[in-house]
Order: C-alpha cells, then structure tokens, then sequence
C-alpha cells in the first residue's frame, strides 16, 4: 500500500504554498504530480521544482502511470499526491489509487464557476466528480494552508 501522506487538489499543482507548508506539515519526502500535461511539459516541469526544498523528490507523471504504479511506492516514499481539479482524483479513485481524503485548495473562480469558499469555485464538471467521490467515500475538505481549519466541502455544494 503506498504511503500517501497528503492527497491535494490545487490548479497551480507545485507553488509556494504547497512546496513549502503543505509538504512541511504533511512530513511528505516525494511529490507526485498527476497531470497529464505537466508530464509532457518540462518547462512546467523546472518551475515546479524550484520551489521544493532540496532532499524533497518529484514526479511529474499522467493519471494512467499514477494508477498503473502507485501500488509500487517503497513505505519510505511519504507521498504528497496532488492534481488540478476533481475529476482528475476521480479518475484516480475508480483506477483504485488508495485515496480516502483530499485537501482541496486553489480552484480559482471563472465564467460558469459558483464560488463556494474563498479560495474555491466550482462549475457543474467540477461537482458532478466531487460528488463520485463522495459516493467513493472520499472525504474533501477546503483548507488553503495547514493553519486555517478544514471545511467538509460536501456541506457546502
């Protein structure tokens, strides 16, 4: 079973916030990026790396390698897990990625998006997955750093 120490929605994927507190707080040694495009971009790739402290690892792999070898990670591999949005975690979950609970941070507001806390706005895409996952008993709470207190995301749709 792999060691996921965090599990993170944020549409910045890698910045200063979860580079810094978020592995901190999560006592994460290796983040795993699961973006299908990030994994084909290693100019995203290079911006992402420079805000992780030295000794902290990264992957940048698409959702199918997430799903095809998660279940390969060493128990020493504490692993920060994090995506763009809500489908993409769903996706993982039916792949059977061991995920029971993700922190949802940054879903910026844009046209056709409801903002429901202030850090998170969602369109109908983005609750029709945060509700599969509720179904998959995944737990989803709004907390944009580690000092501000968790939000059941599900009392808000």
């Amino acid at each position: 079973m792999p060691n996921i120490v965090l599990s993170r929605i944020d549409e910045r994927l890698v910045h200063g916030q979860v580079g810094v507190q978020w592995v901190g707080f999560a006592g994460a040694n290796l983040v795993l990026v699961a973006n299908d495009q990030v994994a084909a971009d290693p100019v995203q790739q290079n911006l992402m790396e420079m805000v992780l402290a030295e000794g902290i690892d990264v992957r940048f792999w698409p959702l199918q390698k997430v799903i095809d070898n998660i279940h390969r990670a060493a128990e020493r591999q504490k692993i920060l897990l994090v995506c763009k949005n809500p489908a993409d975690f769903l996706r993982l979950v039916e792949g059977g990625v061991p995920v029971t609970r993700i922190n949802v941070g940054n879903m910026h507001y844009a046209e056709g998006k409801r903002q429901i806390a202030k850090t998170v706005s969602l369109d109908a895409g983005d609750i029709a997955a945060f509700q599969g996952l509720k179904a998959a008993s995944v737990g989803c709470f709004i907390q944009g750093v580690p000092t501000e207190p968790a939000v059941d995301l599900f009392k808000l749709l």
